[in-house]
């Protein structure tokens, strides 16, 4: 559930960040731009200026370009769980405003609001990462580069854990959807407050449980958003946190003879079933297009008499390899879908399949589902499961499927999820957007005028992974170092909702990038169109199949 944050200032150089805003202008609307001392004046003075209802003004502070900004407040686990920084290099001049607001009696929120200089009129609002203590402070780079008036908030709690959520449903609600809702109001105000005008269109940028917020939102306040871009959603939330825990059942630990140790998941496990599956879309290039279409058979991996044991998998690791890439069932009923083969060699294997039970999962568990800190997660079962299907707190599954007043409104939401994601089941947006449509009673066709989902082949979660998943989804996805053509709508997911909700012009595929050992200064690998959901990205057979040109969506 977490979307991992990289250290930007060392990654790319302020410079190229910088030109953003203005390589950006392919859909961009026209920048409100201030000279520097209204900007600044205007900046120091907004305290005074500020009437928000139930929010307390923290401080503002003009940020040039270049200035790196410390958090010496953030929660450690932010860094340790969620993979963030403590310190991040902000690229272009903005102003940045931080409140608490109060959201009951006994919660609240902090959230920040970054106005750039060169304001194109646009409003962005972040998510955040798995239980979601922590402001997604590369998100605010990223939009904020790009002209948004940009907010993040830290979902009621300061840190990557669940211990606030115990005996305090008030934070438990901050977390589900009234954290993104508050932090979206005030930081609209403050946006209006500022630049004495409110924003042109209103838009949303998440991964992960930034996923899930953005379909929450959707789904309960259609008024928010003109767009929304939702990547790799947890919905389906409770059953989710089950799965987490189900998949410990069938592992085990270390001891158990049922375990499977990780560089075996990595090593021979993730070979034997690109050998089997990866030709699958014509081309062998450790890729699955579509791993649907992988009926993985791990039996011809069993230890024979004689065999190197490293080189071998037992029968019971035969079947709980089989049952991972199999359906979870409670109690007889479908509640979530099967691990995809393809990316049991990710980021995320050693979590999922490495012989305990997924952190997240274990709190929810013993902060929401139990409220019980000292539970021994290690014992749950189908009894446990089904209460928290029954619980699903403030409706946190997420799974509506009549969001017919965010259509009515005009509203755009563009989903996408990597194929390779071994932490949340790529098939689960598929049976989502299929929900929506058999809830509305509406054809893919008609989908199209307001609903579109990607699937990127070869994306671990929410990014990395062997396939081409630079697609503008987050300030690590953005391509910049390519130049300006890289922000252009065909290749960028944020830019592509900005056409689509401006003007009408709705993607038919997403074009990604993959990048040598995923370093810009490599060069490009290879490039791939990501094809609109239910088309599939087939080779054509002939040609170059590096090249996009030899990929068509059928």
């Amino acid at each position: 559930m977490l979307q991992r944050m990289h250290n930007i200032s060392s990654w790319r150089g302020t410079a190229a960040i910088v030109q953003l805003i203005f390589l950006g202008a392919v859909v961009a609307g026209n920048s409100i731009t201030t000279d520097g001392s209204s900007f600044d004046s205007t900046c120091l003075s907004l305290a005074s200026q500020l009437s928000i209802p139930n929010a307390t003004f923290t401080f503002s502070q003009s940020v040039v370009a270049g200035t790196p900004l410390i958090f010496p407040f953030r929660d450690l686990s932010c860094v340790l769980l969620n993979g963030q920084s403590l310190s991040v290099v902000v690229p272009v001049d903005i102003c940045r405003v931080s409140l608490s607001v109060s959201t009951s009696d006994r919660s609240g929120i902090n959230m920040e609001t970054w106005l750039p200089r060169n304001w194109t009129g646009r409003f962005l609002s972040t998510g955040n990462g798995g239980l979601g203590g922590c402001i997604q402070y590369n998100d605010m780079i990223y939009g904020s580069a790009l002209g948004f008036a940009t907010v993040g908030a830290d979902n009621g709690h300061n840190g990557a854990t669940g211990n606030s959520f115990l005996n305090n449903p008030e934070v438990l609600e901050d977390f589900v959807y009234r954290s993104i809702h508050t932090n979206v109001l005030v930081g609209k105000e403050v946006t209006k407050q500022f630049y004495g005008t409110p924003h042109t269109k209103s838009y949303y940028l998440g991964c992960s449980t930034g996923g899930r917020q953005g379909l929450k939102s959707v789904q309960d306040f259609p008024e928010d958003f003109d767009g929304v871009v939702a990547g790799a959603p947890g919905n389906n939330w409770n059953n989710l946190m089950s799965w987490f825990d189900y998949l410990f059942t069938v592992t085990r630990n270390a001891f158990s003879p049922t375990f499977i140790p990780v560089d075996k998941w990595l090593g021979i496990i993730h070979s034997d079933i690109l050998s089997q599956c990866d030709l699958i879309d014509g081309v062998q290039d450790g890729i699955l297009e579509d791993p649907n279409l992988c009926e993985y058979n791990p039996d011809g991996l069993i230890c024979q008499n004689g065999s190197d044991p490293s080189t071998c998998i037992t029968e019971e690791q035969a079947e709980t390899i089989k049952q991972i890439f199999s359906s979870f069932f409670i109690d007889g009923q479908f509640a979530y879908p099967r691990m995809q083969p393809g990316g049991e060699n990710a980021l995320w294997t050693t979590a999922v399949l490495g012989g305990d039970v997924v952190f997240f999962s274990a709190d929810w568990f013993r902060f929401v589902v139990h409220s019980n800190p000292f539970l021994d997660v290690h014992t749950l079962g189908e009894a446990d499961w089904e209460l928290a299907q029954q619980l699903d707190p403030f409706n946190i599954s997420t799974y509506k499927g009549d969001i017919s007043a965010f259509k009515g409104r005009g509203g755009k939401l563009l989903t996408y999820h990597g194929q390779a994601d071994s932490l949340v089941s790529p098939i689960i947006s598929e049976l989502y957007y299929d929900h929506v449509s058999n809830t509305m009673g509406i054809s893919n066709a008609d989908m199209d005028e307001f609903y579109r989902f990607f699937r990127i082949s070869g994306m671990s979660h929410c990014s990395t992974g062997p396939g081409a998943w630079r697609i503008g989804q987050s300030f690590f996805g953005d391509n910049t170092e390519l130049g300006g053509e890289n922000l252009s709508p065909d290749r960028n997911v944020l830019m592509a909702m900005v056409q689509w909700v401006e003007e009408g012009a709705a993607p038919e595929s997403i074009l990604g990038i993959k990048f040598v050992g995923d370093s810009d200064e490599m060069g490009v690998e290879f490039s791939r169109r990501h094809c609109k959901f239910p088309l599939r990205n087939t080779y054509d057979g002939q040609g170059d199949s590096t090249k996009p040109e030899s990929w068509s969506c059928q």
